[in-house]
């Protein structure tokens, strides 16, 4: 059992550091509170579900072997991270200067759904991810401990707790920045700060390698 503790705490240190996943659970806890927050939380877990199974099935290796498919998936990030970004830009100047209702009022009647789909679309498109499920689980394979199969849905299963893990901190620092009732202009300063990140983002995936 040492190899899989040692895999959940470098997982744990992966999970947590800042990325597009994080920043959006962020975003999703100060905005829409701790629930809808979770749930979106929900959404990630399910995307890096899928790809947890594609390792396991060989499909991972293909596609992390295959220059145009890997690409593929890059730019797919890219723009999505760009028509975030972008989008939460153009809202908060947009609406910038109109009346916002109480943060209860403003969220209450939000259906979960779309918090959930953008987790979900966020994660399965984010090429840095499958590396995490083609490249790192798979260093801590060993023949010694059984069938590859199983040793990788047993690594992503660990590895799913400490995204989960990290993610609740994410989401849970949004959730009490939420409760400490930011005024109107520091939300909006939020929201313009995670378009612009989430636009860095998108530049900075666009011009990586590979």
């Amino acid at each position: 059992m040492a190899w899989l503790l040692v895999f959940f705490g470098a997982a744990l240190l992966i999970a947590l550091t800042p990325g597009a996943n994080n920043l959006l659970g962020l975003h999703h806890g100060m905005r829409h509170g701790l629930g809808k927050a979770l749930a979106g939380l929900g959404g990630r877990l399910a995307a890096f579900v899928l790809m947890i199974a594609a390792v396991a099935a060989g499909l991972g290796q293909v596609l992390a072997a295959s220059e145009v498919a890997f690409t593929i998936v890059k730019w797919v990030g890219v723009a999505y991270l760009a028509w975030l970004g972008g989008g939460l830009l153009v809202s908060t100047f947009r609406h910038g200067t109109r009346l916002r209702l109480p943060h209860g009022e403003a969220n209450a009647s939000l259906p979960v759904w779309p918090v959930v789909r953008k987790e979900f679309l966020v994660a399965i498109t984010n090429p840095k991810a499958v590396l995490i499920f083609t490249a790192f689980v798979p260093q801590f394979v060993d023949a010694g401990h059984g069938p590859v199969g199983w040793q990788v849905a047993v690594l992503g299963a660990v590895y799913l707790l400490a995204e989960f893990l990290a993610g609740t901190v994410y989401v849970g620092a949004g959730a009490v920045a939420r409760a400490a009732s930011l005024s109107a202009r520091a939300r909006r300063n939020v929201d313009r700060g995670t378009g612009i990140v989430l636009l860095g983002l998108a530049g900075a995936l666009a011009t990586s390698a590979g």
